[in-house]
């Protein structure tokens, strides 16, 4: 096969697409997105305020190659990826992951969806411990798929901060690719390491404060202060940067922390640090009381805005809908900067295509994990 101009067109489909972080993050990496789908309509709305016109309201089954070739005119066998991030609270070890989550077969509907289109690669994007215990089932059933269509592939866990968005969030990655189409695939390296990290200072810069009256500044899409009770404030004031509940004065405890203060939960009532890089952004973070989403230095919750920024998604870019929706789309997104290192390995594989050197490789999930 001859190396491909440098202007590939690389046509991509978004499955549990969200807001859109993963298709903006592959669309600055010169991929172009023809179609995604997710189930909330708030996302959808976002994703086509921003991205394009092409994202749509549905369930996993709702969706068929042939829906797909309808909406974008391009053929099974001509889309370079099909990407996506099947939801992870099945998989979560946060105390609340159900490992008979309805949702967990998600992941093999993505595989079927992404194989029934017969693209040069494939990516999924998962908690860590999709790669333990609570994810043997379906990434065993997912990886079997893949293998017995033909297709390659490499596992390994990324954390943004490697890659400069301001945050420390791991998260697993699932590459398969075509060896028809694609001579071999690499995780991009590192460009940051922890010594220059991209701190909640550098995001943050330049950033005015969020009006007193709760209304949404004008200039900047879901800044908005959050409304939080005078207690929490009085909480909230005693917390130093990088501080959490084990700050508080005993007063101001809760009665579950006073009778038992170990080392669970220790971010919860927890104020960012200015020097470091926030920690994993979830989709909760527009209330401090569960997690460390206090400003380092005001006494609130950060905005949706500044999750955003936290999340490397650009000022432009405007998230609809009701303040826990924009929360929840903000936190559940693939951070786009994460997103354009992986799309740029892609579109560096789609212009060599098969005239690459190939390796042979014994990755185990448990050095994936690492």
């Amino acid at each position: 096969m001859p190396v491909l101009a440098a202007d590939v067109f690389a046509p991509f489909v978004d499955c549990f697409a969200g807001a859109g972080g993963l298709s903006l993050g592959m669309r600055d990496a010169g991929l172009t997105p023809v179609f995604a789908f997710d189930s909330d309509p708030y996302a959808c709305k976002s994703y086509n305020l921003n991205i394009g016109d092409h994202s749509i309201q549905a369930s996993a089954e709702g969706i068929t190659p042939e829906r797909i070739v309808a909406k974008t005119g391009i053929e099974p066998g001509q889309y370079a990826l099909v990407c996506g991030g099947p939801p992870c609270q099945g998989f979560s070890v946060q105390g609340r992951g159900d490992p008979v989550d309805s949702r967990n077969s998600l992941v093999v509907d993505f595989g079927q969806i992404a194989l029934s289109l017969r693209p040069a690669l494939i990516l999924m994007e998962n908690v860590p411990a999709f790669f333990g215990h609570r994810g043997e089932q379906e990434r065993n059933a997912l990886l079997s798929n893949l293998h017995h269509a033909g297709y390659e592939s490499e596992c390994k866990v990324l954390n943004a901060a490697d890659y400069g968005v301001p945050q420390v969030r791991r998260r697993a990655f699932i590459v398969a690719w075509n060896p028809d189409r694609i001579a071999d695939f690499r995780f991009p390296a590192p460009t940051h390491y922890e010594a220059d990290y991209i701190t909640v200072r550098d995001a943050l810069k330049g950033l005015p404060e969020p009006p007193d009256d709760y209304s949404e500044h004008s200039a900047f899409p879901n800044h908005r202060k959050v409304h939080i009770s005078p207690i929490n404030e009085q909480r909230i004031s005693h917390v130093p940067p990088g501080g959490g509940r084990a700050d508080l004065p005993q007063e101001l405890q809760l009665p579950c922390h006073k009778s038992s203060n170990g080392h669970r939960h220790l971010d919860v009532f927890g104020r960012m640090d200015w020097s470091r890089p926030a920690p994993t952004i979830t989709a909760m973070f527009d209330n401090f009381t569960r997690g460390r989403f206090a400003h380092p230095e005001k006494d609130r919750c950060i905005t949706g805005r500044e999750g955003a920024r936290l999340q490397s998604f650009p000022d432009s870019f405007c998230f609809v809908g009701p303040k826990k929706d924009v929360a929840r789309q903000v936190g559940n997104a693939v951070p786009p900067l994460l997103a354009a290192a992986i799309g740029t390995v892609i579109m560096e594989r789609m212009r060599v295509g098969t005239d690459g050197p190939r390796r042979v490789r014994q990755l185990t999930l448990l050095q994936a994990a690492e």
